[in-house]
């Protein structure tokens, strides 16, 4: 049973949507809310749940607006998708809106990808990676022949045993280690346990399944899903390809709707939502989170405090020195990738988009080496392209003369180097990439105006002041090792009333794992304050006055 099936009641409501919230069990007077910090998707969907559950929730955000990563500013006057991308594993949303009395049809618009995504290549191949199973075979069989499509469906197959046994005890899991998860599993599921590969790497395991390198290719770039290399990340990671096979969905109206709906939901239950309000100090009494200290120098008072930004922010004392022993520290070198990114809105000439385009490298394994080894921009980077006024069909669809996009590059999470040290990303050496990735879009048929022209760029130094604490890292830690995703920090830490949620913690990053994240924080939450029916700290008009 999942932890929000065992916290939250889902009857609260017949599924009428938002404009009949439910009602959860009275809450006492004058009760200190859970406050949540970080309007991310995991505190939002924390809020959901707690809200729903009667629990008085505060939303508190730094930013003008909710959604964390999953930004949508403003170039030449229209909002484009500057985070996430892709809506996947469904359910977990679908159970989210459940507990909390709702559908998500009643939410959101969501349109399923035919075409999951276009991948081109230097020497002149091409490929749409298909969403309908027959039909990515047959598209696989004309691009590589029909002994790589058998191969193709025999990693399908392995990507569903992964994804069926890591789901359970793993991402549904609270604290999950090797152990329990064995346990979890029980002796009838050890066999496929066993079977799902954990200590070799993706990269070694698509060479069992594929001869053709840019098959290889195109699956390891399955690890940048989570900020990793391919040549280091486990080979769980091919389960990505079974979540994509069960379905990839398009937003109508961008990503960042869905971070606006799951506000909306959370204030319809009676959380409060406060943007452009920043906290500076998590407070501590005898022990235990109970409060926060806002830049304004007020003090609000919590029954339990719920952070949902990066959990590096709190082992650098970004969130004072007393939640500092929360956490162990995480090492520069464990950090996911940062990114560098454009925003623009142009004109598009020569090469057929669809709405997910990744252009690859000639020389994969040169790339990594160069974001992993020497922890520089790559010479030749892999790009991703999101034509955000598209769907699957490329030029059948009709889209504007200037079209939205966004264009991606892997980089080194050095955005808190400063000038002159080892690793810092000069002006020039951004512009230097900034060249090479246009010019390598070019050289495979897709010619752009150039930047900075009518281009938003966002370095990782950009994402360091957006997400602070972690260098720029979009992902927390690196999975890197079979180890790797049994030390991410879960929803309990070593600090009674802090709990934490979002993509740095587990499950791990992307906007599903993070929803996820938000539920086992509400479990949490919900666990704790039936332990501890007897504290109730009492909210004061005007603050607090905790030490």
């Amino acid at each position: 049973m999942s932890p929000l099936r065992q916290h939250v009641d889902t009857r609260l409501a017949p599924p009428t949507g938002l404009a009949a919230p439910a009602r959860g069990p009275a809450t006492s007077r004058g009760e200190a809310p859970v406050l949540v910090v970080g309007a991310g998707i995991g505190g939002l969907a924390a809020a959901v749940l707690l809200a729903a559950a009667g629990v008085p929730v505060q939303v508190l955000e730094r930013a003008p607006q909710v959604g964390g990563k999953m930004r949508a500013p403003q170039v030449a006057g229209q909002a484009i998708d500057a985070g996430p991308t892709v809506f996947t594993m469904r359910w977990v949303f679908d159970e989210l809106c459940e507990a909390a009395g709702t559908r998500l049809d009643h939410l959101l618009a969501l349109e399923p990808c035919e075409v999951l995504a276009r991948h081109a290549w230097p020497d002149g191949g091409q490929l749409d990676l298909l969403a309908d199973p027959q039909a990515a075979v047959d598209a696989i069989a004309r691009f590589a022949g029909p002994y790589e499509a058998r191969r193709y469906q025999g990693f399908c197959e392995r990507a569903q045993r992964i994804s069926r046994t890591l789901e359970g005890p793993f991402l549904r899991g609270t604290r999950p280690t090797p152990l329990s998860l064995m346990w979890r599993a029980g002796w009838r599921g050890l066999p496929d346990m066993l079977r799902i590969s954990p200590f070799g790497t993706l990269w070694q395991a698509l060479g069992r399944h594929f001869h053709d390198p840019r098959l290889r290719q195109l699956f390891g770039r399955y690890a940048t899903y989570c900020g990793s290399s391919p040549f280091l990340a486990p080979a769980t990671l091919m389960l990505v390809a079974h979540v994509e096979r069960e379905g990839v969905w398009r937003v109508r109206g961008g990503m960042h709707r869905v971070a606006r709906a799951l506000a909306a939901l959370a204030q319809r239950h009676g959380a409060h939502l406060r943007c452009d309000t920043q906290v500076t100090r998590i407070l501590v009494q005898d022990g235990r989170a109970n409060g926060v200290e806002l830049a304004d120098g007020q003090r609000l008072a919590a029954q339990a405090v719920v952070f949902n930004g990066d959990a590096s922010a709190l082992s650098a004392g970004l969130l004072g020195d007393a939640v500092r022993p929360a956490l162990p520290a995480l090492p520069r070198a464990r950090r996911s990738l940062s990114a560098l990114t454009w925003c623009g809105v142009t004109p598009v000439q020569g090469f057929d988009l669809s709405r997910h385009t990744v252009f690859f490298s000639g020389d994969y394994r040169a790339e990594f080496d160069d974001l992993q080894g020497r922890r520089r921009l790559p010479v030749e980077p892999t790009v991703y392209v999101c034509a955000q006024d598209r769907g699957d069909g490329g030029s059948g669809d009709t889209t504007p003369v200037a079209e939205r996009l966004l264009v991606l590059v892997n980089a080194p999470p050095a955005g808190d180097l400063a000038p002159g040290t080892p690793g810092h990303l000069s002006d020039e050496e951004i512009a230097s990439c900034e060249s090479r990735t246009f010019a390598h879009l070019a050289r495979l048929g897709l010619r752009l105006q150039t930047p900075p022209a009518n281009w938003l760029r966002t370095t990782p130094t950009d994402f360091e002041r957006l997400f602070p604490g972690t260098g720029g890292a979009l992902y927390g830690a690196a999975s890197h090792g079979w180890r790797a995703s049994f030390t991410r920090p879960s929803s309990a830490c070593r600090m009674a009333g802090l709990v934490l949620a979002g993509g740095s913690t587990h499950p791990g990053p992307g906007v599903p794992m993070a929803a996820l994240s938000g539920q086992l924080a509400a479990a949490q939450v919900l666990a704790d304050r039936a332990s501890t029916r007897s504290w109730h700290p009492v909210a004061t008009s005007g603050g607090t006055s905790m030490r």
